[in-house]
């Protein structure tokens, strides 16, 4: 996340609101904050079941913290074996 926007959305608590929201909508299985490459950073680990929802979570981020977003699509055991087998098929 933008440092100077971010410094600005502490101090009126608008990083709190957006993060609060975040976690309402997106209800994740986990939540991390910290620093990174000098700046604030936060990854939420959530199920997203259609892509068509992104915009509604990368815009209030893009809007209201000037963050840069990596969505990063992952499989569980369960979602992998069953990928790994439609493949052995095809």
């Amino acid at each position: 996340m933008d440092t100077q926007i971010t410094n600005e959305a502490v101090k009126n608590g608008t990083l709190q609101k957006i993060m609060q929201s975040m976690s309402e909508r997106l209800k994740p299985e986990a939540a991390y904050f910290g620093p990174i490459k000098g700046g604030r950073a936060c990854t939420f680990v959530f199920d997203m079941q259609d892509s068509s929802v992104l915009p509604s979570i990368a815009e209030p981020l893009f809007q209201g913290l000037g963050a840069e977003i990596e969505i990063q699509p992952v499989m569980n055991t369960d979602d992998m074996l069953k990928g790994m087998a439609a493949a052995q098929k095809s």
